[in-house]
């Protein structure tokens, strides 16, 4: 059996982890199943089949390598069953495998001046947002793209609601110092794949001292990334909006400049 569109649709949701979709693209000969047979591979998981056997465990193998790949997207298996894996049947398969991506997702914890600078920039980039402020005037459906999702909603309660999960990026650029000290300390540790906080050096110092002393631990800490963005000499909120959305590429594509450094831009407190 094949997994359904609709269940390949459920998979390709926002904040869903990757996976690959494996297709019967050809065969010849006798073989356990025939083009258009189709199953999805997952780190951990599969579901549907494609004829089972050496084959598929051969299949299987080279998705989750492909999983692991951070460039290709792409591969194909083309294997004789006897030839190559032993196998009863008499007849060659061919299977395309096709990382599938769903859109990651950023949650802006307040919604002011860089958050809406950021925003459209996150669309733009195909990044599902969520932004969340507590302050009505502030979180206003008019201010931001119409595809991102605005919720007026106190920042913690939203959190005990619905939490980030580890494929999430999150953003905290509130009006308030405390109130961004509270939410970091909610979110660092737990799994992220990105966690960002607009202030200065001085800023985070004084919050990781005071979230050292709670008790939390230095590796969830050491993943705040604060002064957040890329380097890039930002001043303005839109320039600011830019570093951090390089820095959401860079991650995205595992690339070397992704890793939190000291040198990141200090970007002055939004309201």
């Amino acid at each position: 059996m094949s997994p359904t569109f609709a269940e390949l649709a459920a998979l390709s949701r926002p904040g869903q982890p990757p996976f690959v979709l494996a297709t019967v693209v050809a065969t010849g000969g006798s073989t356990p199943r025939l083009a258009g047979a189709r199953m999805v591979i997952t780190p951990s998981d599969q579901q549907g089949t494609i004829g089972g056997g050496a084959f598929e465990h051969h299949v299987i193998q080279q998705a989750r390598a492909l999983l692991a790949d951070p460039i290709r997207t792409v591969a194909s298996v083309e294997v004789h069953l006897v030839q190559d894996l032993g196998m009863c049947c008499g007849g060659k398969m061919t299977a395309f495998l096709e990382q599938i991506a769903p859109p990651p997702r950023l949650w802006i914890f307040g919604a002011g001046h860089v958050a809406a600078a950021l925003a459209p920039l996150v669309v733009a980039l195909d990044i599902d947002l969520c932004v969340v402020d507590e302050r009505a005037a502030w979180a206003d459906p008019a201010r931001f793209p119409a595809s991102a999702r605005v919720i007026d909603a106190d920042p913690l309660d939203h959190l005990r609601r619905e939490p980030p999960g580890p494929t999430d990026h999150v953003l905290v650029v509130t009006h308030d110092h405390a109130l961004d000290e509270t939410i970091i300390r909610a979110l660092a540790p737990h799994p992220l794949a990105w966690l960002g906080l607009v202030g200065s050096r001085g800023k985070w110092a004084r919050f990781r001292r005071r979230l050292a002393a709670r008790d939390l631990p230095a590796p969830a800490l050491d993943r705040v990334r604060c002064p957040v963005g890329l380097d890039l000499g930002a001043v303005t909120p839109a320039e600011i909006a830019v570093s951090i959305a390089a820095d959401l590429v860079a991650t995205r594509r595992a690339h070397p400049t992704a890793a939190p450094s000291p040198d990141a831009v200090c970007a002055p407190d939004a309201p």
